[in-house]
């Protein structure tokens, strides 16, 4: 009788088995990503999920509608050229299909003008500074090798990266404006991230050094020349347009636009100076107001335009002539 129960229940269990390891058709199939981003060069792996998981037959078949663009091998999709694909992936039971939108980009990333660290006098040398004392009292100021961007950012590099551009003027070859600082920071993050740099804003002091020429100063008042109309678009000369990077004379170090066309974001907050000797300094740690610098087509040449003029304002807000040029450190 023990047998005859025994028996009963093992083919029951047996059935059961057999039940709830019956294999399903395929009801459909989705992708992890349906969009997807990447840099010539880069690769990134799909993820399918097959709907029931039991399905019996789970073998699928991957396709790139522009194998010049981007290929997918088994899931693994590499970014080949700018453009975009479809990556289609399709099951061999019931041909259910799931689709990823690829895009790929190639960052632009700036033409850097080495500087050579040194000691330069910071701060009003000119007998015409700012009736509000900000540009006094003159400093020493030490500072280590760096790199500078040869121009301002432009939009073509902007528009690599951000989704949006909110320039007022708009062209390939002109700087990027009327931007805030959480739309700067989100672009240099990105192009570090994209690019495997450390991009950065320059301090004020890496970028008043860099204005004046570095160690090949010649004491101009403006970044290349005594006469504003040589090197800079500002008030008087600019008809209130701003213009294509370049298209004025370079200062000493090769470096273009520093003193007009668009004032510039520095990572300093807003501080008094000292008359103590700095070292690569940074700014204060605290405050509500963020260092810009040079002129614009908003600026008059004096004083605003002057190497050493300092202007800052709120964080948040956007500047309609505020763009930004980059640094790197050696």
């Amino acid at each position: 009788m023990k047998n005859y129960i025994y028996n009963i229940f093992f083919v029951l269990l047996v059935l059961a088995t057999m039940v709830s390891c019956k294999k399903e058709p395929v009801t459909s199939v989705n992708l992890d990503k349906k969009v997807l981003n990447l840099v010539v060069g880069k690769s990134e792996t799909l993820k399918e999920t097959i709907i029931p998981a039991n399905a019996s037959n789970q073998a699928v078949k991957w396709e790139s509608n522009s194998i010049e663009v981007a290929t997918v091998d088994n899931g693994i999709v590499r970014a080949l050229s700018v453009g975009k694909a479809i990556i289609t992936l399709t099951t061999l039971d019931g041909n259910f299909t799931a689709k990823c939108c690829v895009s790929v980009f190639q960052p632009i990333e700036p033409e850097m003008i080495f500087v050579e660290g040194g000691t330069f006098t910071m701060g009003c040398t000119d007998g015409e500074c700012k009736d509000d004392g900000r540009e006094e009292p003159a400093h020493q100021v030490t500072l280590s090798n760096f790199y500078i961007a040869k121009f301002e950012v432009t939009q073509k590099e902007w528009n690599t990266i951000m989704v949006t551009n909110p320039s007022s003027f708009v062209g390939d070859n002109l700087p990027i404006h009327n931007i805030n600082r959480e739309e700067t920071e989100f672009f240099i993050f990105s192009l570090n991230a994209l690019t495997g740099k450390n991009y950065r804003f320059p301090t004020e002091a890496e970028w008043e050094y860099a204005a004046r020429g570095g160690n090949q100063s010649k004491g101009y008042k403006y970044s290349g020349s005594d006469n504003i109309d040589e090197v800079a678009w500002c008030e008087e000369n600019s008809l209130n347009i701003i213009r294509t990077v370049g298209m004025k004379k370079p200062n000493e170090l090769g470096i273009y636009d520093m003193s007009g066309n668009v004032a510039e974001l520095c990572s300093d907050r807003y501080g008094p100076y000292t008359d103590e000797s700095q070292i690569n300094p940074t700014g204060p740690t605290e405050g509500v107001f963020k260092i810009y610098r040079g002129g614009s087509i908003a600026h008059p040449k004096y004083p605003t335009c002057r190497v050493s003029a300092r202007s800052f304002r709120l964080y948040d807000p956007p500047c309609p002539s505020c763009g930004l040029r980059l640094v790197l450190s050696q």
